[in-house]
């Protein structure tokens, strides 16, 4: 595993929130915005004992574009 240490923690952050499609969800991420070029992934159910995924904005981005194009719908079957 490759350790990256140019990024950034984003453990004991405030300001996490999760998609209103989770609503009722027990098994859920949520993600933080509030580090200017970074955004943070967590286990919602582990809150801030949960281990923090970190990617700089444009790796999001891909990640959110190809979603709303549908190329991990193959992941919801």
């Amino acid at each position: 595993m490759i350790n990256d240490t140019s990024r950034p923690t984003l453990v004991g952050l405030t300001g996490w929130w999760k998609s209103s499609y989770s609503a009722g969800a027990s098994g859920c991420v949520e993600v933080n915005n509030t580090v200017p070029g970074f955004v943070g992934v967590r286990d919602s159910k582990l809150g801030e004992q949960s281990p923090v995924l970190v990617f700089e904005q444009h790796e999001m981005r891909a990640f959110v574009l190809g979603a709303k194009n549908g190329e991990f719908d193959n992941l919801l079957t």
